[in-house]
């Protein structure tokens, strides 16, 4: 037996084959974005099935003692290479033909432009051994290995597996339509070719009408192009529903759209319908492209540089450390937009790039898994430089290609962004998110994992003093919240250019009255002084609850920043809802300033001789007729009823419950909210369900006090001792148990997932040694801390902000922009270049850090 047939047979019960379920990393390190295709290519552990570049794997050795790594190369083929049968004998790559991922010609998903080479590798010495070398090895030894060397290469790698689904664009129903079509007799016959529209003379984009045989264009692309809606219209006078796209008609079928239903149909008699109008389907061709076509070429189309701003202009292409760009893992835009952002702030280069080499020191077995490491990850892929090189041109021929491209070789956040997004029923998906909300969740992930140590998300926590006047008695209240993001209102009655805006709908109006072309887009002009006028002005509350006067009454609402942080995120609240609830973005150019002093808005507390409210509950809630009976409650009994607590049926104001329900909120958070405001209006309860949003129990049936929690449990009174160990063997105190406990009715995982997300309302509370809190009596205690926060002046300078394209967060792409050297850098995902006219008056997230003076 040789050497290395010896090494291998006595790793042998090391090397494990491949079983259903098994999560295989052959795409992508553990540590870096080192892949089979880059340079060294990758080791798979045959054993945990972990992926490591050549940088990483005499690590994971050295930790772990495994020896035998499945070695991965991959190396491109050339373009002619790609594009014919010879030299490989593989056949063609072929052009998408289906609107679809994962099937028969949908787009092509597998990486068939490269050459794969597999080898086993055994460490430390990196002893080589190929397939043809298991053929002189034992049997036993060539079975195992074998087996374990295809079943690796054969199985989906986690990152295959989670970005490809299978899905399908073009399965079309049939039309309700189609069997009962009338069609008038009114002798219209259309000719084979030589088609325009009726109303403009246009001759691309032309459909016809199936009931009375019409020629009209169709709509209007978002761009510009396309038709003028003239066959929209005519459904829209007539009703007649079904129109076929001429030059798509062939002997297989046609485009046809069903304007009732709103989508792309099939027409099971379309033949007959077509020869109703004098058109053979089995003599015609196709001169159009499809409307699949045409959504598979803007489909192939996404991400090249014409489709954002600065379109206009040849952007010059940028490389070097902070100069990274991402890949786009499938509208995952979003994503990098924020993170791009997120690591040019010194915080986070600090906590996780920094100190890289101890974070993977400390990293768990399964670092695919492990917050922190994927995160140090990202952030020195992104900071280091390593991976901003320019892509390689498809078949390596300098002659396609007259100036440079801008795009990277960059880094694909596969591992992740799966790890970000996992058990989250948005950011675990391809659609589109809302890059406000991710950055929110990926704050609140942050927070969880950096209980002890240094915190990153502290740059942007602030605290909000929310100042309440009654206005009968003059009396204030003050209340004091976190947050990390200040939304700024669009007022559009302060556009300044509202006599244009007011014309561009009557012109819009005519257009769509007389079928001519719809007039360009104006856009409202807002100046940032009206936007932050709206944030600081008063809001007036009307069904205010007055513990002064011990009734409703009028008050108003002031907000004003009790600290600034030191970097200030500024969301353009663009994003709205229409009359008819239906989500909308409002087309605003706001002049936001390159400098922004804040000062003026700082909170000042208590005035001298101002009187404050007195801390008075609102009156029970209960119905005025109700027997109000001993129950047992949790410390009566059944001779001595003198300790029952009373179960008293509240009474809710429906109305404002049904308000809320409408905005799309569950309904027992709504009773809530009714209940614990004390019915005293829509604007109480609307602040109580935003402040109590991210509760464990928000959507839970309302629990009266004195009643159980829910059929089978205990009081909310009575707290399981067993529960209140588990939770301070975390770390925490016996208060703080406590009280995650009697938020969450007692049920241990909810209050473990609540105390993680309040922890700023439990760093208030004292801890010493043990887990427990300080002892003394209530009375001798001091005010408990607030959160930690930062302050220092309200001065701040803009250095990045990230915009959004699309009529709503849901569709559409972000890019960002940075400011690095005094230059403006704009990222749109793998590709980095110098911004000529950074569009600062069109951004949706604005990022400002002080400035010290």
């Amino acid at each position: 037996m040789t050497e290395v047939s010896e090494i291998l047979m006595s790793v042998l019960s090391t090397i494990r084959v491949p079983r259903p379920g098994d999560r295989v990393h052959k795409d992508e390190c553990a540590f870096s974005f080192a892949s089979p295709e880059s340079e060294g290519g990758l080791y798979v552990c045959m054993n945990s099935f972990l992926g490591f570049g050549s940088k990483y794997v005499d690590r994971h050795h050295a930790k772990t003692g495994q020896r035998a790594y499945l070695h991965i190369t991959r190396t491109r083929k050339t373009q002619k290479e790609d594009e014919t049968s010879t030299g490989s004998g593989d056949p063609p790559k072929k052009k998408p033909t289906r609107l679809a991922i994962g099937i028969e010609g949908g787009f092509d998903v597998d990486q068939e432009q490269y050459e794969e080479e597999v080898k086993v590798v055994l460490f430390p010495d990196r002893q080589e051994v190929t397939s043809e070398d298991l053929g002189s090895m034992p049997d036993v030894v060539r079975e195992r290995v074998s087996l374990s060397m295809a079943g690796l290469q054969a199985a989906d790698s986690v990152s295959h597996a989670l970005q490809v689904q299978q899905w399908d664009g073009e399965v079309r129903q049939e039309s309700k339509h189609a069997a009962e079509l009338k069609q008038l007799d009114n002798g219209v016959k259309i000719p084979p070719s030589g088609w325009k529209c009726e109303v403009c003379d246009l001759q691309e984009n032309i459909w016809m009408n199936l009931t009375d045989g019409k020629v009209l264009c169709g709509r209007r692309y978002f761009d510009g192009s396309g038709g003028n809606n003239h066959a929209l219209l005519h459904y829209q006078q007539t009703g007649y529903p079904l129109a076929v796209k001429l030059g798509t008609i062939t002997p297989d079928g046609a485009d046809v759209y069903s304007y009732d239903e709103d989508d792309m149909v099939l027409d099971s008699k379309l033949p007959e319908h077509l020869s109703h109008f004098g058109i053979d389907m089995m003599t015609m061709e196709k001169t159009e492209r499809t409307m699949t076509e045409l959504e598979i070429a803007v489909n192939q189309r996404v991400g090249e540089w014409e489709v954002i701003q600065e379109s206009g202009t040849t952007l010059r292409p940028l490389w070097g450390p902070g100069l990274t760009g991402m890949k786009n893992l499938g509208n995952s835009c979003y994503l990098n937009s924020v993170m791009q952002v997120l690591f040019t702030i010194p915080d986070f280069q600090t906590k996780y790039v920094s100190n890289i080499d101890k974070v993977f020191a400390e990293a768990p077995s399964d670092p695919t898994q492990d917050f922190k490491t994927q995160v140090a990850k990202l952030g020195y892929g992104l900071l280091s430089g390593e991976y901003s090189k320019p892509a390689p041109d498809p078949g390596d021929d300098p002659s396609t290609s007259t100036e440079p491209r801008g795009d990277q070789v960059g880094i694909a956040p596969r591992m992740f962004k799966a790890l970000v997004g996992r058990g989250h029923p948005e950011f675990s998906t391809n659609r589109q998110q809302d890059a406000q909300e991710f950055l929110l969740h990926f704050i609140n992930m942050v927070e969880r994992n950096c209980r002890s140590g240094m915190n990153p998300s502290e740059a942007f926590r602030f605290l909000v003093e929310e100042k309440i006047v009654c206005q009968q008695s003059q009396k204030a209240k003050y209340t004091q919240r976190v947050d990390y993001i200040v939304q700024l209102p669009v007022p559009m009655d302060q556009a300044t250019n509202m006599e244009e805006l007011q014309e561009a709908e009557r012109r819009r109006e005519e257009a769509e009255t007389t079928g001519a072309p719809p007039p360009a887009v104006t856009r409202a002009q807002i100046p940032f002084a009206a936007c932050l006028a709206a944030l600081s002005e008063p809001e007036t509350l009307t069904d205010f609850w007055s513990s002064a006067v011990q009734a409703k009454t009028t008050a108003t609402k002031t907000t004003r920043f009790a600290s600034f942080p030191d970097h200030l995120v500024i969301q353009i609240k663009k994003f709205t809802f229409g009359l008819d609830w239906v989500p909308k973005k409002l087309d605003v150019s706001i002049d936001v300033p390159d400098t922004l002093d804040l000062s003026a808005l700082r909170a000042m507390g208590q005035q001298p001789g101002e009187e404050l409210l007195p801390e008075v509950a609102p009156p029970p809630l209960m119905t005025p007729d109700v027997e109000v009976k001993g129950i047992l409650g949790s410390h009566g009994n059944e001779e001595d009823d003198s300790l029952y607590s009373p179960l008293l049926s509240p009474v809710l104001d429906d109305s404002t419950v049904s308000q809320l329900c409408e905005m799309g909120f569950p309904l027992e958070a709504c009773r809530k909210a009714v209940y614990y405001t004390g019915n005293t209006g829509i604007d109480a309860a609307m602040n109580w369900v935003m402040g109590h949003m991210e509760d464990p129990d928000f959507a839970a049936p309302l629990v009266l006090p004195g009643s159980s929690s829910a059929p089978g449990t205990t009081p909310t009174e009575s707290l399981p001792e067993e529960h209140l160990a588990t939770i301070v063997s975390m770390g925490f105190s016996r208060d703080q148990a406590t009280r995650a406990l009697r938020a969450t009715n007692n049920v241990l995982e909810r209050a473990v997932d609540w105390i993680f997300s309040h922890l700023d309302d439990l760093e208030s509370m004292d801890v010493s040694e043990g887990g427990r809190s300080e002892g003394g009596s209530e009375a001798s205690r001091e005010p408990p801390p607030g959160p930690r926060v930062r302050d220092g002046p309200g001065k701040y300078e803009l250095f990045a902000f990230i915009s959004h394209m699309g009529s709503s967060t849901m569709c559409g792409h972000y890019v960002c922009h940075i400011k690095k050297d005094q230059q403006w850098v704009i990222f749109n995902d793998q590709k980095v270049c110098a911004s000529e006219k950074p569009p600062k008056d069109l951004g949706y997230l604005y990022f400002y850090r002080r400035v010290v003076e």
